[in-house]
């Protein structure tokens, strides 16, 4: 690496002076992030900003994103996520970097760091080269004044350029990314055109047989009060054939972001969010998280009670499943190898086991990967078609290239030879769902227009979908331990390897229960170790958890 020279190092030794680490805070970036109280947000902002300008200066000056978001954590906190080149999660071996550079105690220090990782990286500083990070925020008060930081985190990187693409969504600034660095438009005017263009030509494709009037009853959205609620509210008037309703919409005054309402307070606490109540019920909701990367779906059960019936990302999975591989059957049905296509789903340990049971029933491939999206979604893209979900409702369908390049092609080919067929019609669904569906993140947005566009074209009720299977009985508990480092897992988290003897003495629990499963992990940020359990009753389930929990307190104490 050349020296880059005095302008490039005052650069970065003037903005880590501007935003100096306080004594006792420690930075750590993980899935989310980096993520804390937004005030005391300001270096690691800044930091990243840094990451994010020379991360795009080592993929040739390929756009790469920053989000200011803290998604479903209160208001006050804020954070910040780096979108990578593909519009996926940022690399994870650059996170060790991250938190290094987030945590650089002084000036001097945060400069050699980058002077050392650039070396190591092979990456030219202060040379002409040029690097552009594409910025957005949510809906929070800290978000304007850390976006300002992120901006100057990135110009300290010479030759970097830091463009504003305003408050949106945490999707939509990952689609902009992707589609930036396909060479596609890339605007939001974009976004909203693509995803409401594809559901129109979805519902244009629903046969006439399986058309039903049980959509035209009203869909009730709770937006978190935060910024997908705002974004759906702006694309409204081009989905009339939807009568949404939207609640916790983000509009001045109407409520605070994530508070008792969003898909992860409705997904975790199973009751219906703030401004929801007993003439709702029976009617389809869907909730939004607070940076609309989650959806759910749930109804109110009974006009005296808080409760709800969830449908949560388990069965949004199924759903998209059963619809794909419908169209799929029908493409291939007067030849199986018309196109051929390797469909794998994934799942998480924490996947309902009557989800995977499901599946697997389907005859299709259900693989197993650690918790966390990044992850789901590497594991994902193994696939001609992979699709992955968290209960919590993240998730998407991911297809590969090869595979939209055959589908087009064979698309084209049925136009000119068998115009109008159910081959051809059927084609042309998974065409718009590859265009609907936003294969860089999870998207509520997009999410929802597929989910809306498959229930119509099934001509189903929201009974219809949560009678495809019923959940099994689970409970989660966290045991406080010494070192959570002392378990180690196998097996996608399911099995444990260390300490020897406790993965037996937990099988030994669960045999005492029918359908018992059970799992325990160490927690990713605090030290606790998280025990997941499952068994046919909930009274089953919570035994089985407390006595597992008693075993790990036995064993780590």
């Amino acid at each position: 690496m050349a020296d880059p020279g005095g302008e490039q190092r005052a650069a970065l030794l003037v903005v880590a002076s501007l935003f100096p680490v306080p004594d006792g805070a420690h930075f750590s970036y993980g899935t989310a992030g980096f993520r804390a109280e937004g005030s005391t947000m300001a270096p690691a902002v800044c930091r990243a900003g840094i990451v994010a300008a020379l991360r795009s200066v080592k993929l040739g000056g390929a756009a790469v994103g920053m989000v200011i978001t803290a998604s479903h954590n209160p208001v006050d906190d804020n954070g910040v996520k780096i979108v990578d080149a593909d519009g996926g999660m940022m690399s994870r071996a650059w996170e060790p970097f991250s938190d290094a550079l987030a945590n650089a105690p002084t000036p001097d220090a945060l400069l050699q760091l980058v002077l050392q990782f650039a070396k190591d990286e092979g990456i030219t500083l202060g040379e002409g080269h040029s690097a552009q990070v594409l910025l957005a925020r949510d809906t929070r008060p800290t978000g304007e004044y850390l976006l300002d930081v992120a901006t100057k985190g990135i110009n300290a990187i010479v030759g970097s350029v830091a463009l504003d693409m305003g408050i949106l969504t945490t999707p939509q600034l990952h689609w902009m990314v992707r589609n930036k660095n396909r060479g596609l438009k890339s605007s939001q005017l974009d976004y909203f055109t693509q995803i409401t263009e594809s559901f129109r030509h979805l519902l244009e494709l629903t046969p006439d047989d399986k058309g039903s009037d049980k959509l035209t009853e009203k869909l009730i959205v709770d937006g978190a009060n935060g910024i997908g609620g705002l974004k759906l509210e702006e694309i409204k008037p081009k989905l009339a054939s939807l009568d949404i309703v939207v609640r916790n919409s983000g509009k001045e005054g109407e409520g605070i972001l994530n508070e008792r309402c969003g898909a992860d307070f409705v997904q975790k606490e199973k009751v219906h969010p703030a401004g929801f109540g007993p003439s709702d019920v029976g009617v389809r909701c869907a909730s939004f998280d607070g940076d609309a990367d989650r959806l759910v779906y749930f109804r109110i059960a009974s006009p005296s009670s808080t409760m709800i019936d969830l449908v949560d990302g388990d069965k949004i999975l199924s759903l998209f499943v059963l619809f794909i591989r419908e169209q799929l059957d029908i493409v291939n049905e007067k030849d199986n190898k018309v196109l051929p296509t390797r469909f794998g789903v994934v799942q998480t340990a924490y996947a309902n086991g009557a989800s995977t049971e499901f599946l697997k029933n389907l005859g299709l491939e259900v693989v197993f990967t650690s918790t966390g999206v990044k992850y789901l979604h590497e594991k994902a893209l193994e696939y001609d078609i992979g699709i992955y979900f968290e209960a919590n409702g993240h998730g998407t369908v991911l297809f590969s290239d090869e595979f939209v390049s055959r589908l087009e092609s064979l698309t084209s080919k049925f136009s000119s030879k068998d115009a109008g067929s159910t081959q051809h019609e059927a084609a042309l669904r998974l065409l718009a769902t590859t265009q609907l569906i936003n294969q860089a993140v999870g998207d509520a947005l997009s999410g929802m227009l597929l989910v809306e566009a498959i229930l119509q074209h099934k001509g189903w009720s929201l009974q219809n979908w949560c009678d495809l299977y019923t959940d099994l009985p689970s409970k989660q508990l966290k045991v406080k331990v010494k070192d959570r480092t002392c378990i180690v897992t196998t097996d996608a988290e399911r099995k444990v390897f260390q300490p020897s003897g406790l993965q037996e003495l937990i099988d030994r629990e669960v045999g005492n229960y029918c359908e018992g499963r059970c799992f325990v992990r160490p927690s990713g940020t605090e030290d606790v170790v998280r025990v997941y359990a499952e068994a046919s009753t909930a009274e089953a389930a919570d035994r089985l958890a407390k006595s597992v929990a008693q075993v790990v307190e036995r064993i780590l104490g």
